[in-house]
């Protein structure tokens, strides 16, 4: 099977709706990132139709549980690759979808990814996530293999409106992360996550701020 008929395939499974337009700059996107991992080293996974799967489905997999709003503001911590933060952009035109990594490699790579499959909606920040300072705060903050729960709500929750969602991408259900929250954070809801082609467990964990 073609990469572009694998994401199709994956894309119909997920039960998703997203045009021609949008599965072309996801297959743009695999390109980029493919070819700058070859002297970069981005990512672990270096055959295209893997990164589909684990990458591209894996973090549009999310969308189901991300508010339902024709205009939204995400940050991705830890972005890494732009993962899942660039296929949420190219998936939701309309929303703004900050990357944030410390790495300048990256936010690099990142900058160049934006610029290449021409996504406006996106914004690359250079900077640890204790450090930044957004003008006007998120909606969400979302993070893929970042770091564990108590650490990552602690590092993200400045960064989101007092109705903000943070939510984690996890394998297995992280138990003993949960346990290990601070008593200001609520776990709103742990879904399993279905992710065409790709084995083994995967949840998302969504949490928010107590009400002081």
């Amino acid at each position: 099977m073609s990469l572009g008929g694998a994401l199709a395939g994956g894309i119909k499974a997920l039960g998703l709706d997203l045009d021609a337009k949008a599965q072309t700059k996801l297959s743009a996107y695999v390109a980029v990132l493919e070819k700058w991992n070859r002297t970069h080293n981005l990512t672990a996974i270096r055959e295209p139709e893997r990164m589909v799967t684990h990458h591209l489905l894996d973090s549009l997999a999310v969308l189901p549980h991300l508010p339902h709003a024709s205009s939204l503001r995400i940050i991705d911590i830890g972005s890494g690759g732009g993962l899942p933060g660039i296929p949420l952009a190219i998936a939701r035109p309309a929303w703004h979808v900050a990357l944030l990594d410390s790495s300048r490699k990256k936010t690099a790579f990142m900058r160049q990814a934006a610029a290449e499959v021409s996504l406006p909606n996106v914004e690359v920040i250079t900077s640890r996530a204790e450090d930044y300072v957004p003008a006007t705060l998120f909606d969400v903050a979302i993070s893929r293999a970042f770091s564990d729960l108590a650490r990552f709500s602690a590092l993200a929750r400045h960064l989101v409106a007092s109705s903000g969602k943070l939510i984690a991408m996890k394998g297995g259900y992280p138990h003993e992360e949960i346990a290990d929250l601070p008593v200001a954070v609520r776990v709103i809801a742990v879904p399993a996550l279905e992710v065409p082609g790709l084995e083994g467990a995967r949840h998302l964990v969504i949490m928010e701020g107590r009400a002081t």
